[in-house]
């Protein structure tokens, strides 16, 4: 039988998503682009793939003096790489963007190019006002590995206040410490649990979420995510 609470590994064949994946294009990062990107997920079994670039202010390869829809353009070509092979290759790719709150960050789902482009003020909204307004035209917003420690994190913060689910398995962690605060405190706060590999283009392993039925949009995997009815997969 298997579990779909996010607790453990499921043993039946289920599609396979990776929720947390730079690219060259926009990461500055990464070391594979979005089209490697795609072909090396779909050689390795998966069904998908969420394109989670670093967004301006984190670590972009896009030059802060260019116009705000120049910008966008620019951050969104890893995804379209990524999406055109998908395309091709019987890939899903979904878009997503990874936000830096001073070294906090946060993976934010169901929102698209056209709405970045239509908030050029976003870069001066405090994290509260990020997570009404995202909230608000129906984004989904994700802890990213709560607890890792980096030269570019200073501290551990904790927003479950702003928070619809917590990242408690990254393989960007390298570290199982890091990964068990990150479910205690998912559990403590009662906030569903995601797991993703924060590819960059090196790894050995991979994580990330297993369903029963294919994901046609990026609005299912957070439907998946708020009911519950999804599997981690775990490395061994």
């Amino acid at each position: 039988m298997c579990d779909l609470r996010g607790r453990q590994r499921c043993d039946m064949e289920l599609y396979r998503y990776e929720t947390h994946l730079h690219t060259s294009e926009s990461s500055a990062c990464a070391v594979i682009d979005g089209a490697e990107q795609a072909f090396s997920y779909k050689e390795a079994g998966y069904s998908g793939i969420i394109v989670t670039d670093h967004f301006f202010n984190g670590n972009s390869t896009v030059p802060k003096n260019l116009a705000w829809r120049q910008r966008v353009e620019l951050f969104c070509i890893g995804y379209e790489n990524a999406k055109r092979v998908g395309d091709r290759i019987g890939l899903s790719v979904f878009f997503g963007w990874e936000t830096n709150f001073k070294g906090t960050e946060f993976l934010i789902y169901g929102l698209d190019k056209e709405w970045l482009i239509n908030h050029p003020d976003i870069l001066f909204w405090t994290l509260e006002e990020h997570y009404e307004k995202i909230h608000k035209d129906g984004g989904f917003v994700v802890h990213a590995h709560p607890f890792r420690m980096r030269t570019y994190i200073k501290e551990v913060r904790l927003f479950p206040e702003c928070t619809d689910a917590v990242e408690a398995y990254n393989i960007g962690n390298r570290s199982e410490e890091f990964d068990h605060k990150a479910l205690v405190y998912a559990k403590t706060n009662k906030l569903p649990i995601t797991a993703g590999t924060d590819s960059h283009g090196l790894e050995n392993t991979r994580t990330g979420i297993a369903f029963e039925k294919k994901l046609e949009n990026i609005n299912n995997y957070i439907d998946g995510i708020k009911t519950g009815k999804y599997s981690i997969i775990k490395t061994k």
